[in-house]
Parts: C-alpha cells; sequence; structure tokens
C-alpha cells in the first residue's frame, strides 16, 4: 500500500466480520458491555473522542466500537465524505486507545443505513454474554420512537442519552421513552464544543484544524485533501 507523507491512503472495508479489536468480544464466556457509538464522523473530532471516553467510564462500558455510517437514513439528502476515508480517519483517531475500535458494518451495507438493522447484525455475531448499549444525543433519543421498526428496535440494546447544555432529556421524555420500551441510561459528558461542520470549513478555507482533531486525522486530511 502506497504512503503520502507517512499516511496510508483510504482503504476498502475488508477485514474482519465487525472489527479487528473486537471480533471475539465475549467469545470466553465473560461478560461484556459494548458501548456503540454511531455517526457519519466527517471527520471525526476530538469531541467525538471525549465523549466516548467519559460514557465508557461513566457506564462501566468494557469496550466502545465507532460505527461509521454508510447512507443514514436522515443524511440521505446531503453530500457526504466518501466512507472509506471517513472509516480511515476513526481508525487513526482510536489506534491508541486499546478500548476503542471501528465498525465498517455500516458503511460497506448498500443503501440507506438503519440503527435496527445494525443492532441485528451485531446480535447474531455476538454470543448473550455481549450486551450492547447504544449510545445517542439527546435531540435524537426524542426521536426514537420514529425510528425505523421502533419496537424492535427497543429490545435490541440500552441506550445512553448524552446530554449537553441546551439539549438535555426531560424527566417526562425519559418516562415516554420508557413507556415506548427503551431502556434509557441518561449521563451528562463535558464534551468538547467542537463540530465536524466547523472542521470542514476550517479546512475548505485552509486555516488551522489543529487540536480540534487528532494530529493523525489532520494528517490524513491534509494529505488526501479532503474538504
Amino acid at each position: 500500500m502506497d504512503v503520502i507523507d507517512g499516511v496510508a491512503p483510504a482503504a476498502g472495508f475488508s477485514g474482519p466480520i465487525v472489527s479487528e479489536r473486537f471480533d471475539r468480544l465475549g467469545f470466553d464466556g465473560a461478560p461484556v458491555r459494548l458501548g456503540l457509538m454511531g455517526g457519519t464522523f466527517d471527520p471525526v473530532h476530538l469531541g467525538h473522542l471525549c465523549c466516548a471516553e467519559q460514557v465508557r467510564d461513566a457506564c462501566a462500558l468494557d469496550a466502545v466500537l465507532f460505527l461509521v455510517a454508510g447512507t443514514p437514513s436522515f443524511k440521505r439528502d446531503l453530500a457526504v465524505t466518501d466512507a472509506a476515508h471517513r472509516v480511515a480517519m476513526c481508525r487513526l483517531a482510536v489506534a491508541e486507545n486499546p478500548a476503542f475500535d471501528v465498525s465498517a458494518l455500516e458503511a460497506a451495507r448498500p443503501g440507506i443505513t438503519f440503527t435496527v438493522d445494525t443492532l441485528r447484525q451485531l446480535h447474531a455475531h455476538y454470543p448473550e454474554n455481549v450486551e450492547l448499549a447504544f449510545i445517542v444525543g439527546a435531540d435524537a433519543a426524542l426521536a426514537l420512537p420514529e425510528w425505523k421498526e421502533a419496537d424492535a428496535l427497543a429490545g435490541l440494546a440500552e441506550f445512553i442519552v448524552m446530554s449537553r447544555p441546551g439539549s438535555s432529556l426531560a424527566a417526562a421524555d425519559a418516562d415516554r421513552l420508557a413507556q415506548a420500551g427503551f431502556r434509557i441510561r441518561p449521563v451528562a459528558p463535558s464534551a468538547l464544543d467542537i463540530s465536524s461542520t466547523e472542521v470542514r470549513r476550517r479546512a475548505s478555507c485552509g486555516q488551522s484544524i489543529r487540536y480540534l482533531v487528532p494530529d493523525a486525522v489532520r494528517d490524513y486530511i491534509l494529505a488526501h485533501e479532503l474538504y
């Protein structure tokens, strides 16, 4: 594989079924709590990593899997960077944290990506001692009853709902989700105020994105002239 300025180019989606580190998670029979953090990650930034680490700690997760979306249903009309690049950047971002890994399950799936399909795939792959916990923001959590096959979705994972200033899950909303069958666990990580939109804007203008994304991700963006 060619390397540009020390940065390997985007690869395809060959490899293990779920991820390099976690493909055999729980196969020894030990109970495992696996956190799932989905998103387009266009690009992944330090805010994503900070949230994932704090949620892992607060909710006693053994590992966190970053699920890179292919064509998410809620962004089907938006231009999104090629999935191979987004997967490659996420892999670079998590490389030094043994509790994190990246899955291309959704990125490799043709058509629109739905969470219920991903959770079913993961349940089919992992033994019963692996408990799934899907990490979602408070805004998105409010719409969970409207997600595809919500009744089935509710039984496939615990839902860890991240709150932040200006976007939190009210008690009434938590009750409504519980009545719809969702197992909700609210957390309030002290997230960094960084957005992928701002990272893309700065990169497109030639402005520095240092300290917004991991250095390896910044090098990748520059080497591949993304954004």
